[in-house]
Formats: structure tokens, sequence, C-alpha cells
């Protein structure tokens, strides 16, 4: 059964730093794309970062690019954790964060592209 479980969410202050974790676990993440997504109060679900399987190659919204680093660690086949480092936070990365992942290696920004996802961990940035 694959499992992708967030954690490290929480209230931060304006301009300061939390990590995001997602420990995936369940079947074999090898050649996998990974991603974050985050659903802000009253909005749809939108794309944040996502990684390809060896950590080589990242991909980044616009609103995230050089506060947001992604990385993950690959602990064997089917143990990975996805990572999303955010510095210089603002009220607008308020939302709920969502780890997926996907039956394939090509970044995507669509969520409709992942299968597996995580029930999410709140992020909340207060001015």
């Amino acid at each position: 059964q694959v499992q992708l479980v967030e954690s490290g969410g929480g209230l931060v202050q304006v301009g300061g730093s939390l990590r995001l974790s997602c420990a995936a676990s369940g079947r074999t993440f090898r050649f996998s794309a990974m991603a974050w997504f985050r659903r802000a109060p009253g909005k749809e679900r939108e794309f944040v970062s996502a990684i390809n399987w060896s950590g080589g190659d990242t991909y980044y919204a616009d609103s995230g690019k050089g506060r947001f680093t992604i990385s993950r660690d690959v602990i064997d086949n089917t143990k990975h954790t996805l990572f999303l480092q955010k510095t210089s936070l603002k009220p607008e990365d308020t939302a709920v964060y969502y780890c997926a992942a996907r039956d394939g290696s090509a970044l995507k920004a669509d969520d409709s592209m992942y299968n597996y996802w995580g029930q999410g961990t709140q992020v909340t940035v207060s001015s």
C-alpha cells in the first residue's frame, strides 16, 4: 500500500523558514517524479515544485523561485523522503501543502498527472 505522509507544517512569522518532509513508501519510487502542491483557503490546489527520481532535475512555480528548495533522499527503492525547504515566507504562502508522486519520470505541474497523494500539512504564515 502506497503511503505519503507529510510533516513539518506549523505556524511561522513572515520572513521565517520551514522545512516540510514527506515520507513515501509502499512501492518502487525509483523512477517516479515527486512534487509539492498547495491549497490556500478559498483557492484551487496549485503546483509548488517537482523533482525527478535522482534529484538532479527540479522545477519550481514562479511563486517559490529563489525561496523554496525541493530535494529528496532515497533510502531504498521503496522508501523515499521528499523535502521542501521554505525561506522568506510570506502570508500568501499560507496553505495546506501536499506531497505527490506519479507513475512517470517527467516533471509535471498538472496535479491530474500525479497518482499518489498525502493528506497534507498546514502551513500558516502570520504577519
